[in-house]
C-alpha cells in the first residue's frame, strides 16, 4: 500500500515544485487514476497531449480544434449545422466537412446538432445495393414504334407508402404518384426523341437504321426521387403488343436501374457489334452533378451528332455534363464493348444496342440494354445459366462475354467448358463463349464484367429475340429480393443460384437446387413465374444464405432480361 500511495503522490509534488520535475507538463494533474495507455491522445483545451511513459505530455497546440482520441482536427467529429435543407457536417474523423442537400423529395430532414440528413433515404441508412431513393431513368436508342411506351416499374421495399416524383426528360410537367408498401407501380414516360434515335410511327420507319447517331441531351434523363427506399426497372418499351400501335413492338428490353448512392467513377461497357453498318451498338452516360467531367476511352469510332462529339477508337475523349444530362453515342463501324468511362464525379453508364442480331447472321434483331456495374463493385466469380424458352425448358443457346478490367486476366470454368478461352490480354478486351446452354461458374484472377446475350428467334425454340443481362458477382449475392416480372408478357422466368445447403423461398414456396460442378452452388429455373401473390407481377424471394437471381420473359418476337438485384459494395480485387 505504501508503494502505491507514493506512486500517485509524486505527480502532485511535481506540480508544486515545477523546476524539479523536468520541462514538460501533464494533464494527469487533474486525474488520480492509473497510468494512461501509451500513445493515447488527450486534449487540454486546445493543447494536444500524448501519453508517454504512463502520463500525458503536451505535444502541440492545435491550430483549429483538439479532439480527444483523434488529436488535432479540422472540426469536432459528428457535429455540424443546417442552413435550411443544406447540411454542413464534420465527418467521423474530424478531417473535414461534408456538405449534403437533405432532399425533402427523398423524405430527408437536416439534424441541426450533427448537420447530417435523417430519414430512411439518408446516405448512412441506405447502404450499397440496388435499393435506393434517387434514380435517373434514361431512354436509349430503339427502332420500336413511337406509339409504344417507355416506362419504369417502381417496387416499394418499405413498410410505408412511397411518394415518387419524376421530372425532366421529355416531361412537360412533373409526375407524382404513390406506391403502396411491398407493391409495384408501373409508370409510363414519354420518349425522349433525341435519345430514342428514331421516332417513326412504325418499326419499319426505323428498321433501316438510326435517324441520328447519338446526342448530348441536356436534362435528357428522368430524375426520379422517392420518399422511401425503392427499386426501379426501366422497360424500353413496356409492352410487346399494343392494339393502338397496330403492330407488335418487335424490339424490347429492360434494365435494372442503379440508385445514385451506388454510382461510381469507373466503368467498362458491354454492348454488341453494329449490324451491317445500319443498326448500331450504343452507350449512354448520365451525370448526377453539375460540372461532371467524363473521359471515354472508346473501343469503336462514332459520328458527331446532336451535340455529341465524334469518338475515335482508342483515343480518349473528354466531355463535361451537368445534372441529368445524357451523352449517348452509337457506332456503325465497330463494337463499343470494352469501352471505358471514367469521371471526376459519379455517373451512370448504360450499354446496349439499337437492334442487335445475336449472332450476327441469326434473326431477328432486338433492342438490348443494361445499366453497367462500376469497377468497384465487380467481382471475380460469376454463375452462368442459359435462358430457357417454353419449347426448350432446359435452356436455349446464348452468348457469354467476359470483359477484363485489368491486363493479363486468367479465367477458369467449373465444370470445364470445352474450347472456352481462358486468357484476356488487355483491360477492355473480352473473350466470348458462343452457343452455350451449360450451367457453370466463371472464376477470374482479376475483376471482370460478364454479360449474357439471348440469341434470336431463328436460333431455335420458335420464340425469343436478343436481350442482354449482366451476370451478378457471387460476392454481391443477397438474402432477399423484391422483383418485378411484367404480367403482360406471355411467359416469365426467374433463374436462382444459391449454395446447396441454402433454404430459399419464392413467394412463400421453397425451392430445390441442382448442383453446378464442384462449386458448392446449385441452380433452379422457375417457370411459369405467375403474377405473384397480388397478381401484379411483384415477387418476393428470400433465403438463409446469400443467393442470386436473373429475371426474363418473352412475348411475340420480343424478350427482356435483367438481374433481379444485387449488393453493390466496393470489392477489393
Amino acid at each position: 500500500m505504501r508503494d502505491a500511495t507514493r506512486r500517485w503522490v509524486r505527480p502532485l509534488l511535481c506540480i508544486t515544485f515545477v523546476a524539479g520535475c523536468g520541462p514538460t507538463t501533464r494533464s494527469g494533474d487533474v486525474d488520480a487514476g492509473p497510468p494512461c495507455a501509451e500513445g493515447a491522445l488527450h486534449c487540454n483545451g486546445n493543447t494536444l497531449q500524448t501519453c508517454t511513459g504512463g502520463a500525458f505530455v503536451d505535444t502541440e497546440t492545435c491550430p483549429q480544434v483538439c479532439t480527444d482520441g483523434f488529436g488535432c482536427t479540422v472540426c469536432v467529429p459528428n457535429t455540424g449545422t443546417c442552413n435550411g435543407d443544406e447540411g454542413h457536417a464534420c465527418d467521423a474523423t474530424g478531417s473535414g466537412f461534408i456538405d449534403t442537400t437533405c432532399d425533402p423529395r427523398q423524405g430527408m430532414t437536416c439534424d441541426g446538432a450533427t448537420g447530417q440528413c435523417t430519414g430512411p433515404c439518408a446516405p448512412q441508412n441506405l447502404g450499397n445495393s440496388y435499393i435506393g431513393c434517387e434514380y435517373f431513368p434514361t431512354v436509349t436508342g430503339n427502332m420500336v414504334s413511337a406509339n409504344y411506351n417507355f416506362a419504369v416499374a417502381v417496387a416499394n421495399t418499405s413498410a410505408l407508402d412511397a411518394t415518387v416524383h419524376v421530372e425532366g426528360g421529355a416531361l412537360a410537367t412533373p409526375v407524382t404518384f404513390t406506391v403502396a408498401p411491398n407493391s409495384v407501380k408501373v409508370q409510363t414516360l414519354p420518349w425522349h426523341p433525341a435519345l430514342k434515335l428514331c421516332m417513326g410511327a412504325s418499326w419499319s420507319n426505323c428498321s433501316g437504321g438510326v435517324q441520328t447517331d447519338g446526342a448530348l441531351a441536356v436534362k435528357g434523363a428522368y430524375h426520379l426521387r422517392s420518399s422511401q427506399p425503392i427499386t426501379v426497372y426501366q422497360f424500353n418499351p413496356l409492352e410487346y403488343f399494343l392494339p393502338a400501335a397496330g403492330e407488335n413492338s418487335f424490339s424490347n428490353d429492360a434494365s435494372l436501374l442503379l440508385p445514385t448512392n451506388v454510382w461510381r467513377n469507373d466503368y467498362f461497357t458491354a454492348s454488341w457489334q453494329n449490324t451491317a453498318g445500319v443498326n448500331p451498338g450504343l452507350m449512354a452516360v448520365t451525370a448526377r452533378f453539375d460540372g461532371t467531367q467524363i473521359t471515354i476511352l472508346p473501343k469503336a469510332s462514332t459520328l458527331a451528332s446532336a451535340g455529341a462529339p465524334a469518338l475515335t477508337a482508342g483515343v480518349p475523349q473528354v466531355v463535361t455534363l451537368n445534372t441529368g444530362d445524357v451523352l449517348e453515342v452509337a457506332t456503325r463501324t465497330g463494337d463499343l464493348t470494352g469501352t471505358r468511362v471514367m469521371s471526376d464525379k459519379p455517373v451512370q453508364v448504360i450499354g446496349g444496342h439499337y437492334c442487335a442480331n445475336v449472332p450476327d447472321n441469326i434473326g431477328f434483331c432486338d433492342h438490348i440494354e443494361e445499366s453497367m456495374f462500376s469497377v468497384d463493385s465487380l467481382g471475380r466469380r460469376y454463375v452462368i445459366s442459359a435462358p430457357a424458352v417454353t419449347t426448350i425448358p432446359s435452356g436455349k443457346v446464348h452468348v457469354v462475354r467476359i470483359i477484363a478490367t485489368a491486363p493479363n486476366t486468367s479465367v477458369t470454368y467449373d465444370p470445364p467448358q470445352a474450347g472456352a478461352p481462358t486468357a484476356i490480354a488487355n483491360a477492355g478486351d473480352f473473350i466470348e463463349i458462343p452457343n452455350t446452354t451449360a450451367s457453370f461458374v466463371i472464376e477470374a484472377d482479376q475483376k471482370v464484367l460478364v454479360a449474357q446475350y439471348m440469341e434470336g428467334q431463328n436460333a431455335g425454340g420458335g420464340t425469343g429475340d436478343p436481350a442482354m443481362a449482366l451476370a451478378v458477382p457471387v460476392e454481391q449475392f443477397r438474402t432477399s429480393y423484391l422483383f418485378h416480372a411484367p404480367t403482360n408478357y406471355e411467359s416469365n422466368y426467374v433463374d436462382v443460384t444459391a449454395p446447396m445447403g441454402a433454404t430459399v423461398m419464392l413467394d412463400g414456396i421453397p425451392l430445390g437446387f441442382t448442383p453446378i460442378g464442384t462449386t458448392g452452388l446449385g441452380f433452379v429455373r422457375v417457370f411459369p413465374l405467375m403474377g405473384g401473390p397480388a397478381n401484379d407481377g411483384n415477387h418476393g424471394i428470400s433465403g438463409d444464405m446469400p443467393f442470386g437471381i436473373s429475371v426474363y420473359g418473352y412475348g411475340q418476337f420480343t424478350s427482356y432480361w435483367y438481374p433481379g438485384g444485387l449488393n453493390l459494395t466496393d470489392l477489393v480485387n
